[in-house]
Order: structure tokens, then C-alpha cells, then sequence
């Protein structure tokens, strides 16, 4: 069997849950490629704990983890169904590799795992579990964390790491609408170094990529990305599922390694 593939994906606002704009399509049909998959490890920003837990239960509650959105949004759910076995090996994976992860059995799935999902498996018909996100976890941390998770991949688990390729929210209030150069700047130099297999010069993405902090005001959406570099290998083939950009802001674009 081939390896599963990691997916970076960039979930966007809430909003993407109802306004598929060009993103959903494409992710519908990246999705319908995944027939060898036997679950999906998701990591989203959305899930932080003081140390690494992973979900092991059956089943997920749907977690409307936004306020201020319309009603649509909170009537919206993604009937999930859990992967304990291989949540288990990932629990024995991070601890061989000195990080004690605690099991979850309770947590449901927030925003940043269930949106993307209702597009990549509408049917919910692949199991699903989550890796949370330590608290004061780094650019090499998460680097590292992907490394740890990848031999998942042998068994048919998809890593799906879920952030944003730029993430500045504070521009919600100055009502963009055409894509903001400093984004297209931004994107454009994290393509070509990912296009290049640079694996360096993403880490060292806040002293080297243009408009690094206007594009990212914290690191905790751009995490996720560096979490599905660590699970690539050099025999992956690496290429752009072009999502436009929304908001004038926000890059929907998403990246495979297969």
C-alpha cells in the first residue's frame, strides 16, 4: 500500500462551513482520491492543551467554537466517527519519542477539524482522530511533532493539518475585499520554498519570508503548516490546491505531499 498524504489545509473563517467559494470544490475533489485512506490525524489551532492529548473515542460532538456568526452555522453538524486503535499507536508513537500525550475520550471536533472535512468526506464515512496542540509549542517543536506522526502514513493514516496560510484577523474590521499585496508577497515565497523542499527556510520563516508578522501576528495558525512538513518525506510529490483569497486577508490555498 502507498503512503497516505498530508494536507495542509486553510480552513478560513467559520463562514467557510457554508460559503464553499473556490476551496470547497476543489478539497470535494481532492477528497474523492482517498479511497486507500483508513483514517485521518487531524491537528487544528482550535485545540490547545497544556500537554499533547489525543481524541480516543467512538464518536465527536460537533464544537461551534465561534460566536457572532449566523444561526446557519450553529445548526450545522459532522457526525464523525472516532479511530481509538489508531489514536492508541500515535499515543505510543509520541511517547518513543519523548512526548507524553494523554488520552481524550470526551473531546469533540472544533471548527478547524470539521469544517475542512464536511468538503474533503461529506459523507463522514473515514475515521477521524485529533492531536492537540501543546501550549508553547514552536516552530521546531511542530517540525518535530510531524516528524514523530509520520509513520502513520505507512498504515494508511492522512495527516490533515489545519490553519492558515495567513491569518492576520485584525483585518476583519477594515472590510477588504480585493487580495491585499503583502498576502500574495507572503504566499508566493512560502510556495517556492516549499516547491524548493527548503524545509529550513520555512522554519526560519518569521526572519526570512515577506511580511511575516502582517501576514502572521502569532505563530498558531502557521504551525499546523510546519507540522505537515515534518510528516513529508523527500519522495513526496508536492503540489497547490489553489483556494483564492477571501476577506482580502485570508488565504484559502491548501498544500498536498502524496
Amino acid at each position: 500500500m502507498s503512503k497516505a498524504p498530508v494536507l495542509f489545509v486553510s480552513h478560513g473563517a467559520p463562514t467557510f462551513a457554508l460559503e464553499p467559494g473556490m476551496a470547497g470544490p476543489k478539497l470535494t475533489e481532492f477528497g474523492k482520491h482517498l479511497k486507500d485512506v483508513k483514517a485521518i490525524l487531524i491537528v487544528s489551532p482550535h485545540w490547545e492543551t497544556p500537554q499533547v492529548e489525543v481524541t480516543t473515542g467512538e464518536t465527536f460532538a460537533t464544537i461551534h467554537d465561534f460566536y457572532g456568526f449566523p444561526k446557519a452555522l450553529y445548526e450545522l453538524q459532522y457526525p464523525a466517527k472516532g479511530s481509538p486503535f489508531f489514536a492508541q499507536q500515535v499515543i505510543q508513537l509520541l511517547s518513543n519519542g519523548g512526548i507524553e500525550a494523554r488520552p481524550n475520550t470526551d473531546r469533540g471536533l472544533d471548527h478547524g477539524a470539521w469544517v475542512p472535512l464536511r468538503y474533503l468526506v461529506p459523507d463522514a464515512s473515514l475515521p477521524v482522530f485529533q492531536v492537540s496542540m501543546p501550549a508553547g509549542l514552536d516552530v521546531a517543536g511542530a517540525y518535530q511533532l510531524g516528524r514523530l506522526l509520520a509513520p502513520l502514513r505507512e498504515q494508511g493514516v492522512m495527516i490533515l493539518a489545519s490553519g492558515s496560510l495567513t491569518h492576520n484577523l485584525g483585518e476583519f474590521r477594515l472590510g477588504l475585499d480585493a487580495p491585499q499585496s503583502y498576502v500574495t508577497e507572503f504566499v508566493n515565497w512560502v510556495k517556492e520554498a516549499l516547491a524548493d523542499n527548503d524545509d529550513d527556510r520555512m522554519l526560519a520563516y518569521r526572519e526570512t519570508a515577506p511580511h511575516a508578522t502582517r501576514a502572521h501576528p502569532g505563530d498558531d495558525h502557521f504551525l499546523p503548516l510546519l507540522v505537515a512538513l515534518g510528516a513529508h518525506d523527500n519522495q513526496d510529490a508536492f503540489s497547490v490546491i489553489e483556494g483564492g483569497v477571501t476577506y482580502g486577508f485570508l488565504s484559502m490555498d491548501s498544500f498536498v505531499w502524496q
